[in-house]
């Protein structure tokens, strides 16, 4: 049976982050993520956590400063790169989250992929948790460095490091890339977390261009049983009928 994760980036964003994690238990999920807790005590969302029996399956690293996406592939930035992959494993041992999204920033360039690698690598040998790198569209991120699959693929079969994986979100690969479920079976080697939303309007997997009854039954084909991502924009009541489809 697929199960799913709240993102917690995107659902029941109009409360405390601990509530927000007993929402998402309350409502049936099997799992929640996060965007960027540092601003709630870490001990409140491990009790959250706790209480609720729900795993933490990742995090992000910080934005930066507005209006940016990400530090770790922008040129002469590194030292405030390094400061953000110290806090996010930090965070992350402190909640026991599985996985460290290390964002890369709006950049391009030579010279930002060989930033961006040294980050990779300071990440992954800095903590034994999985690190994970996520292309994103060029419709809502434009110029964000890593935008592909393959771009993706590249820098993970170069570095050749055990816990970095690719972070395969299916809105963003159907907004640019198509071929959604051809890609997860080529890719799935290197995935370590998948997530979903509507495409083209990023709503729940109920509606939009892609069929996702076909897509979750290709997933669990490939013997996928980790949780996957709901990070969608919900309705206002926040309700979730979709979830009774796709888990009967």
């Amino acid at each position: 049976m697929t199960c799913f994760s709240a993102n917690l980036g995107f659902l029941y964003t109009d409360r405390p982050l601990p509530d927000a994690i007993h929402a998402a238990h309350e409502a049936g999920f099997d799992a929640v993520e996060c965007h960027w807790p540092y601003d709630t005590p870490a001990g409140d969302v491990r009790a959250a956590i706790e209480a609720t029996g729900l795993p933490m399956l990742g995090l992000n690293t910080v934005r930066g400063h507005s209006g940016e996406n990400g530090l770790c592939a922008l040129p002469g930035r590194e030292a405030e790169a390094h400061a953000s992959i110290d806090q996010a494993i930090a965070y992350a041992d402190a909640i026991d989250a599985g996985a460290i999204h290390v964002m890369a920033g709006f950049t391009q360039g030579s010279e930002a992929l060989a930033v961006y690698e040294q980050n990779l690598r300071l990440a992954c040998t800095s903590t034994d948790r999985m690190i994970v790198i996520e292309p994103l569209n060029r419709h809502d991120a434009p110029n964000y460095f890593l935008q592909t699959t393959d771009q993706a693929r590249a820098i993970i079969e170069k570095l050749g490091l055990p816990n970095l994986r690719l972070m395969f979100d299916c809105y963003h690969v159907g907004r640019t890339e198509g071929d959604v479920m051809t890609r997860l079976t080529e890719l799935l080697p290197i995935i370590g977390h998948i997530q979903f939303a509507s495409v083209p309007d990023r709503g729940p997997p109920d509606q939009g261009e892609l069929n996702y009854a076909a897509i979750f039954k290709h997933i669990q084909s490939l013997g996928w049983a980790n949780p996957l991502g709901a990070e969608f924009r919900p309705p206002k009541d926040q309700s979730h009928p979709w979830m009774r489809t796709f888990t009967t």
